[in-house]
């Protein structure tokens, strides 16, 4: 009877560390961190009320490509693509057509 309550406590305690291990195994995993600042969001702009025109900086640091992104809630569409991505300071022409004149 003993034996039993101390495999339960046991298997009981390993469960609850279950996610931390889990956690522990993601940050150690090579390029985990990295994946979650893979992509930037430039800008976007609502077009209806469940659609959005999103432009997305991604790629190497080195390599960075902008894409022009129809959102919709059932469908993402690439509609351009700007290879090399703007400098700092300058914005690219699909960014400045993209916004609504004030």
């Amino acid at each position: 009877m003993t034996q039993t309550i101390v495999s339960v406590a046991v298997f009981l305690v390993l469960l609850a560390l279950l996610p931390l291990g889990i956690r522990w195994v993601q940050r150690r995993a090579p390029g985990g961190a990295s994946i979650a600042g893979a992509a930037k969001i430039v800008s976007a702009i609502a077009v209806g009320p469940h659609q959005r025109v999103v432009t997305v900086e991604v790629g190497p640091e080195e390599a960075r490509t902008w894409l022009v992104l129809g959102v919709t809630a059932q469908n993402i569409t690439c509609l351009h693509v700007a290879a090399p991505a703007p400098a700092a300071g300058q914005v690219s022409p699909v960014v400045a057509n993209a916004v609504p004149a004030q």
